[in-house]
């Protein structure tokens, strides 16, 4: 289920998926949500491209950090490739 900022207070939580379109964001927070998956989703920039790169605006989904490898599984499962750790 999608959640406000305030449901992260206090606890940090990390970047599970970067949509870079509305399609591909509206489709994941279906998917999170038919999941029962508490996530946040915020806009921000990222850098894209591969000759002219470029700030681009996307979709950057996050969830608590004790669930993000059940979460990153399930995504994966469905076809997205979740972001890196670092």
């Amino acid at each position: 289920m999608k959640q406000e900022s305030s449901f992260f207070d206090g606890r940090e939580p990390s970047l599970l998926y970067i949509a870079k379109s509305l399609r591909d964001a509206k489709a994941l927070e279906d998917f999170l949500t038919a999941q029962n998956v508490d996530y946040g989703v915020e806009t921000d920039e990222y850098e894209g491209g591969v000759v002219f790169r470029s700030l681009r605006t996307g979709a950057f989904f996050y969830v608590l950090p004790e669930i993000r490898s059940q979460v990153a599984e399930l995504i994966k499962a469905k076809g997205y490739a979740p972001s890196r750790v670092e």
